[in-house]
C-alpha cells in the first residue's frame, strides 16, 4: 500500500531528503514492512464508532456531512498530529484560506479571495468573521492559541443569516474544550531553537460532588526569539514572540432543563515586530527603532439554554471582550549610520549624507459588547406536519475603539491623529429547515440588520452613517445514499460601507463608499466511499460580488514617507473554483488526508491614478492574496507498540500582494513532520516545521523607501517562519 508512495514524495527537488535529517528519518520509519502490513479497518463493522464532526458554529450544532455548505472542521487529534501551536500552524493547510502576514500574528485573513490585507487606522469593518468560543475577535484574531482546542472551523462563502456583516466571505470559529463530569489533568512542555519555551496544562472536573457544577482551566505561556538577527542592535529578540492565554470554562446544571456555561478567556500577546529589511534579507534587520505588535484581550461569554418548554428551546447568549493593542513599526527599516552613509538628492540637489528617520505607532482600545436571543423548536414544535424545524431571533452588538496615532519623521512629529469609533448593531433573523421527503431536505435563512456607526478625530472629521442590509441562504440537498449527500446552495451576504479619514482635498470625492452584496452559488457533495474507508468533501462555487470594496494606497510624493489609505468601490466581479477535503482510513494504524483548493478571481471595473497621476487599469485582475491553487496532504501511523509518525506538506501558488500594484510572491511549499511515543498518561514527540528551510512571502510591498535612490520603487517582501525543530512532552492523569 504506502510502499507505493515515496516516489511521491521524491518526485521534486525541494523535497529531497538528503536536505535534512530528520526527514530522512521519518521517510525511513514510514517505509518500514510494518507500516506496510497493518489491517485495514473496516469502518461499516457496526461495533466500530464513526467519527462524526459536528459544526459547533451552526444554530443547532449539525454534523459536518449534513451541512449543505463548504466547510472545513480541524479536530483536537489534528491540531496535535501537527504539533500546531498557533492558529498560523494551520492555516496553510486550509483550501482558498489565505492570510496577510503584516502583524507578528495573523490576523487578516482572506477567504476565495475575500478579505482584507491590513488596517492601519479605525473604524474596523471586517469581512472575515473570527469567533472564539462565541466571543467575537473579528479583526483582531491574533490571539488563537491551539493548546486545549476541541476544533477549528472554517465556514466558507457568506454566514448571512448566522453572523450577518461580520461574515462576508465567511467564518471562522474556534471551539475550546468543555469541562467534564471527571476529573481530567495535563500539562504540556515544548523546547526548541529560536530558543522556543511553552508551557501548558490544564486541569477539568466537577466542583461539586452531585456533578452540576464543572469547571475546566487552560494556560499557556509561549515564548520565542521571532527568528530575526537585528545586526545593528546586536540583537535576536527584537521580533520576539511572548504570547499567554488562559482560559476559565464553568458549566452548570442548575435544573433538569436550565444550563448555564460561562467562559472567561485571557490572552496578553506581548509580541515584537522587526521584520522588514531594505535588502529583503528573511532573517536580518538593521532597524535602530523595532516596533511592537502587541494585544490584550479579556473576554466573557455566557450561554444559558433552557429546554422546559415543550415546543421551542431558549438560547441566550451573551458575549463581551475589552482588546488593547498596540502596533509600531521602523519605518525607514534601517538606522541613522546607515543613512548618513549614503548620498541623497532632492530636487536635483545631491547632499554628501542622507538624513532619513521614520517610526510610525497606534495604540487602540476596542470594547464589544453582544446579546442573542434565539427560540429553536424541539421536536413536538415542529410545523407544516411537523415536517419543519424553526428558529427566531434577535441580535444586537456594541463595538467602541478609540486609537491614538503618532508618527515621527526625522525627529519632527509628521502624524498625529486621535479617533473615536462606535457601531451599533441590531438584526432579526430567522430558518426554517423542512424534511421534504424522498430524502430532499430544504433550509432558509433570512437576516436583516440595522448599523447604525459614529466616527470623530483631531482633524475635525466626522461621519454618521446608518444602513439597513440582508441577507440569508436557501439550500437544497438530497440524500442519494447511505454514503452520499449532494447540496445545491444560494447565499447573500453583506459588508457594510464606511468612510475614509484624512484624506487631502483632492480626493474629496472618496471621502465615503457603499455597502459590498455578495451571492455566492454553491453546489457541493459529501461522501463516504470503500465501505467508509474514504471521506471526501467537495464544493464548487460561483461569487458574484457588487459594488466590490477594494482598499487602495497612494505614497505621497510631497511626503515619500507617507501613505494615503483609502477603500472604494470597484464594480461588480466574480471569483469561481472548489475545494476538496479527503481523509483516507488506510488501516487501523494510518490516515491520510488532503485538501486542496483552486481560486478564479478578478477585479470589476476599476482604475486608479497613481501617486504620479498617471491612470493604471485593474479591471479583471487577480485579486491580492488570492492563489490560484492551495494544496495539502498528510498522514499520520500510530504502532500498537506506541510509536507516532506525522508527514505533511502545505504550500500556495503565486498571488498578488496589494491592490495597488503587482507585487507578486513566489510558489512555496512547506513540510512539518513529528515522531514521538505515545503512552496511556504520557507522550513524547521530536518536530520540526518547514523542514526545507523554505523561504517564503506572506506580505509584500512595492514602493520607495530609500531616499538615496530617489525614492524610486522596488519589491520588500515580509518572509514567513524559517525551519524550527523541537521536543514535545506531555503528560495527563485522571
Amino acid at each position: 500500500m504506502f510502499n507505493s508512495k515515496p516516489s511521491y514524495f521524491t518526485a521534486s527537488p525541494t523535497l529531497s531528503l538528503t536536505r535534512a535529517p530528520l526527514a530522512l528519518a521519518i521517510a525511513v520509519a514510514l517505509s518500514t514492512p510494518a507500516f506496510a502490513q497493518t489491517e485495514a479497518l473496516d469502518k461499516s463493522d457496526p461495533d466500530k464508532d464513526m467519527e462524526i464532526m459536528v459544526v459547533t458554529a451552526d444554530f443547532r450544532g449539525a454534523s459536518l456531512e449534513k451541512m449543505p455548505s463548504s466547510i472545513t472542521v480541524i479536530d483536537a487529534q489534528k491540531i496535535q498530529d501537527e504539533s500546531a501551536q498557533h492558529f498560523e500552524d494551520l492555516l496553510n493547510s486550509i483550501a482558498n484560506v489565505n492570510w496577510s502576514g503584516g502583524s507578528s500574528r495573523p490576523k487578516y485573513f482572506q477567504i476565495r479571495g475575500v478579505g482584507e490585507q491590513e488596517q492601519y487606522q479605525g473604524a474596523p469593518n471586517s469581512s472575515v468573521g473570527y469567533i472564539i468560543d462565541d466571543i467575537d475577535l473579528s479583526g483582531i484574531g491574533m490571539v488563537s492559541s491551539m493548546y486545549d482546542l476541541q476544533q477549528v472551523e472554517v465556514l466558507r462563502g457568506p454566514q448571512g443569516t448566522r453572523y450577518g456583516a461580520n461574515a462576508l466571505a465567511g467564518l471562522i470559529y474556534l471551539k475550546s474544550n468543555d469541562p467534564t463530569d471527571v476529573f481530567e489533568h495535563g500539562a504540556e512542555v515544548s523546547l526548541g531553537d529560536d530558543d522556543l519555551r511553552t508551557f501548558s496544562g490544564f486541569s477539568s472536573g466537577p466542583v461539586t460532588d452531585s456533578g452540576k457544577l464543572l469547571y475546566r482551566v487552560s494556560l499557556q505561556q509561549h515564548q520565542q526569539n521571532g527568528y530575526r538577527d537585528n545586526l545593528f542592535l546586536g540583537r535576536d529578540d527584537t521580533n520576539n514572540r511572548d504570547e499567554f492565554s488562559g482560559r476559565v470554562k464553568l458549566r452548570w446544571y442548575a435544573t433538569d432543563d436550565l444550563q448555564l456555561d460561562l467562559t472567561v478567556l485571557h490572552a496578553d500577546f506581548d509580541n515584537g515586530y522587526d521584520v522588514w529589511s531594505l535588502t529583503n534579507s528573511p532573517k536580518q534587520t538593521t532597524s535602530d527603532e523595532p516596533g511592537v505588535d502587541s494585544q490584550r484581550t479579556t473576554g466573557a461569554g455566557f450561554k444559558v439554554t433552557y429546554s422546559g418548554a415543550e415546543l421551542f428551546e431558549l438560547t441566550s447568549l451573551t458575549s463581551f471582550a475589552n482588546t488593547d493593542h498596540h502596533y509600531s513599526y521602523d519605518g525607514d527599516w534601517s538606522n541613522s549610520a546607515y543613512w548618513a552613509a549614503k548620498q541623497c538628492t532632492d530636487d536635483g540637489i545631491q547632499f554628501s549624507s542622507c538624513q532619513y528617520d521614520y517610526f510610525w505607532d497606534k495604540t487602540g482600545q476596542r470594547k464589544t459588547l453582544s446579546q442573542e436571543f434565539r427560540l429553536s423548536s424541539t421536536e413536538q414544535g415542529r410545523i407544516f406536519a411537523e415536517s419543519t424545524d424553526w428558529l427566531l431571533g434577535v441580535y444586537a452588538m456594541n463595538l467602541q475603539e478609540d486609537n491614538q496615532l503618532y508618527s515621527e519623521y526625522n525627529t519632527f512629529a509628521d502624524e498625529v491623529l486621535d479617533s473615536e469609533y462606535e457601531a451599533t448593531n441590531y438584526a432579526l433573523f430567522g430558518q426554517l429547515d423542512t424534511d421534504l421527503g424522498s430524502q430532499y431536505a430544504l433550509s432558509v435563512g433570512l437576516r436583516l440588520e440595522q448599523r447604525n456607526s459614529h466616527y470623530s478625530d483631531t482633524n475635525q472629521d466626522d461621519f454618521d452613517p446608518s444602513e439597513t442590509m440582508w441577507g440569508g441562504h436557501i439550500a437544497l440537498s438530497k440524500m442519494l445514499n447511505d454514503s452520499h449527500n449532494a447540496y445545491l446552495r444560494v447565499a447573500r451576504g453583506y459588508k457594510a460601507g464606511g468612510f475614509n479619514m484624512t484624506l487631502p482635498v483632492e480626493l474629496n470625492d472618496k471621502k465615503e463608499f457603499d455597502t459590498e452584496t455578495l451571492y455566492n452559488y454553491e453546489i457541493g457533495l459529501k461522501s463516504h466511499w470503500l465501505a467508509g474507508l474514504v471521506d471526501t468533501n467537495l464544493a464548487l462555487f460561483y461569487m458574484d460580488r457588487q459594488d466590490q470594496q477594494v482598499a487602495a494606497s497612494l505614497q505621497d510624493p510631497n511626503k515619500p514617507q507617507r501613505f494615503i489609505l483609502f477603500t472604494e468601490n470597484a464594480g461588480s466581479s466574480n471569483n469561481y473554483g472548489a475545494e476538496l477535503d479527503a481523509t483516507w482510513y488506510a488501516t487501523d494504524n494510518l490516515q491520510l488526508y488532503s485538501s486542496l483548493g483552486w481560486l478564479e478571481t478578478a477585479y470589476g471595473n476599476y482604475q486608479y491614478q497613481d501617486k504620479y497621476g498617471t491612470d493604471v487599469d485593474l479591471t479583471g485582475r487577480d485579486l491580492a492574496h488570492s492563489p490560484h491553487f492551495t494544496y495539502s496532504l498528510g498522514g499520520t501511523y500510530r504502532a500498537n507498540s506506541g510509536w507516532f509518525t506525522n508527514l505533511n506538506l502545505s504550500g500556495k501558488s503565486d498571488f498578488y500582494y496589494s491592490d495597488s500594484n503587482d507585487s507578486r510572491s513566489e510558489p512555496y511549499t512547506i513540510v512539518n513532520a513529528r515522531v514521538g511515543y505515545e503512552a496511556s498518561t504520557w507522550s513524547a514527540y521530536l518536530w520540526g516545521r518547514n523542514l526545507f528551510d523554505e523561504e517564503y512571502g506572506v506580505r509584500g510591498f512595492y514602493f520607495g523607501n530609500e531616499p538615496d535612490s530617489g525614492w524610486a520603487e522596488k519589491q520588500y517582501i515580509r518572509y514567513g517562519d524559517p525551519r524550527q525543530l523541537g521536543v514535545t512532552v506531555n503528560v495527563k492523569f485522571m
